[in-house]
C-alpha cells in the first residue's frame, strides 16, 4: 500500500551556520535543505548563527524557495554569538534558545560550524536532549574529522573540513600570481594566510609557489629566528630572480624581543564570545625583520579574507552533497548529536557515501598539522601534504618568464 505521507511531514528543520563565513556554506545550506525536504521537513533557516536564536529570535522560512549553492558565504548570514556562559557574557542564554526553538516548533537543529558552534551544539544536546546534528565547516582545515590519507606506506590522520578545498584553491592561486611582482623588484615577500592554530591552509601556499612558510605548530623561538635566517639567505642567493615568497601562518608564534617570549601578533585587543582575539600583521613584522637582519628588500602581504572569498568549487560543492546524503541518513534512523565526516582522503571523482561515517559531537575537536606534513628544519611542507593537497588541487598554470639576458658591458 502507497505510503500516504512522507516520514517527517509536518515537521520543521532549522538551519544555523556560526563562526567565520566560507565560500561552502551556501553549498551546504543548499544540499541539506534539499535532502530535509525530501523527508517531508518544513525548512527554517536561524540567521546570524546562535544569535537568531536569542531574543524574539530571527528566523526565514527556506521551504519551497530557490537557493544558490554556488555563491559563497552565508545567505543567512553568521556570528561569532555563544550561548554558553562565557567570560564576556556569564550569564547562559541557553533558556532563551530552548524558549525560541518550542516558539518556533522547531523540531530539529542543524548546526554548521567549526569547534565552537558545533561545540556549542554539543553541550546544549547533553544539557537539554535536543534533536541536533553538527555539519562540520572551516577554512583553517584544523576540526578533528577522522579522515585517512594513504601516503606510500603512511596511514596518515589528517582533516578535511568543506570550504577547506576552497580557500586552499584561493590561497594557491594568490601565491602563484604574487610571485611576478617578487621577481620584479628582487624582494621578498611574506604572505600572511588565516590560520589561528594550524597551518592547514598556509602549505596551500607552498602548493602555488611559495619557497618557504612557517605555522603555529612550531614557535618561532630566538634559536630558531636564527637559523630561519640563515635559510632565507641562503634560498634567496639560490633563486635564479633573486626573489622569495615566504607563506606565514596569521596565528605563528614569533618571538617578541621586548617580552622575551614567543608570542602571537593581534591585529586588537578585543576578543570575541568564544574569547579569541583577532589575529593580523604578523607578516610585516617578519618582513621588517628579515630585511634589518639580511639587507635584502622585504615587504609583508596579508591575503586575509581572499580565503574566504569567491564561489564554492566543484570539490567542496561534491563533497557537502556527499555529507549531506550521510545526513539524510541521520535524520531517518534519528541518529542525532551527530555529525557526517569524509573518512578517507580521497580525490573528487571518488567521493562518494561509502567514505563517509558519522561521529559522535562529543568527539569534536581541534587537530593540528600533522609533523609528517612538515619540515621544521627548512622551514617548509613535505612531499606527503603536497600529496594530499594534489588529491584536492590542480597546480596552477605556471607563471614562467624563463630569461637570461647577456648583460652589456660599457666599450670604454
Amino acid at each position: 500500500m502507497e505510503k500516504q505521507n512522507r516520514f517527517f511531514e509536518g515537521q520543521t528543520l532549522a538551519i544555523l551556520t556560526g563562526g567565520g563565513d566560507t565560500p561552502a556554506l551556501n553549498a551546504s545550506i543548499e544540499a541539506l535543505k534539499c535532502r530535509a525536504s525530501v523527508l517531508g521537513f518544513n525548512i527554517y533557516g536561524i540567521r546570524e548563527g546562535w544569535k537568531g536564536l536569542l531574543g524574539e529570535g530571527d528566523i526565514v522560512n527556506l521551504t519551497g524557495q530557490p537557493y544558490d549553492g554556488w555563491y559563497g558565504g552565508t545567505a543567512l548570514r553568521s556570528s561569532r554569538t555563544n550561548p554558553l556562559p562565557s567570560e564576556k557574557n556569564p550569564v547562559s542564554r541557553v533558556p532563551q534558545v530552548m524558549k525560541n526553538l518550542k516558539r518556533y516548533k522547531i523540531d530539529v537543529l542543524v548546526t554548521i560550524g567549526g569547534d565552537d558552534t558545533n561545540g556549542a551544539a554539543k553541550a546544549i544536546y547533553e544539557q537539554e536532549g535536543i534533536p541536533v546534528i553538527g555539519f562540520p565547516k572551516t577554512i583553517d582545515n584544523d576540526l578533528r574529522t577522522r579522515t585517512f590519507h594513504q601516503y606510500k606506506s603512511e596511514n596518515i590522520e589528517a582533516c578535511l573540513c568543506p570550504g577547506f578545498p576552497t580557500a586552499a584553491k584561493n590561497i594557491m592561486d594568490y601565491a602563484a600570481k604574487i610571485c611576478t611582482t617578487s621577481e620584479s623588484h628582487s624582494r621578498i615577500i611574506v604572505l600572511e594566510v588565516m590560520g589561528r592554530d594550524a597551518g592547514w591552509l598556509t602549505g596551500a601556499a607552498s602548493f602555488g609557489g611559495a619557497n618557504m612558510a612557517l605555522v603555529p605548530e612550531y614557535e618561532m623561538t630566538e634559536e630558531r629566528i636564527e637559523k630561519f635566517y640563515t635559510k632565507v639567505i641562503e634560498a634567496y642567493k639560490d633563486s635564479p630572480k633573486k626573489s622569495l615568497v615566504i607563506a606565514v601562518s596569521e596565528g605563528t608564534r614569533w618571538y617578541n624581543t621586548l617580552k622575551r617570549k614567543t608570542d602571537v601578533v593581534c591585529a586588537s585587543s578585543e576578543t570575541d564570545e568564544f574569547g579569541h582575539p583577532r589575529f593580523g600583521g604578523i607578516s610585516s613584522i617578519i618582513a621588517n625583520e628579515i630585511e634589518k637582519r639580511t639587507g635584502i628588500q622585504a615587504r609583508g602581504q596579508i591575503t586575509g579574507y581572499f580565503a574566504r572569498s569567491g564561489e564554492c568549487s566543484k570539490y567542496d560543492k561534491r563533497f557537502v552533497n556527499i555529507l549531506a546524503d550521510r545526513v539524510l541518513d541521520m535524520l531517518i534512523r534519528k541518529d542525532y548529536g551527530k555529525m557526517p565526516v569524509l573518512s578517507r582522503h580521497t580525490k573528487m571523482n571518488e567521493i562518494e557515501e561509502y567514505n563517509t561515517l558519522t561521529i559522535d559531537m562529543g568527539q569534536i575537536e581541534n587537530k593540528s598539522l600533522p609533523g609528517i606534513y612538515y619540515d621544521s628544519e627548512n622551514f617548509d611542507f613535505h612531499k606527503s601534504y603536497m600529496d594530499f593537497l594534489g588529491h584536492i588541487l590542480k597546480k596552477p598554470r605556471g607563471f614562467l618568464f624563463d630569461y637570461n639576458f647577456p648583460k652589456v658591458e660599457p666599450f670604454i
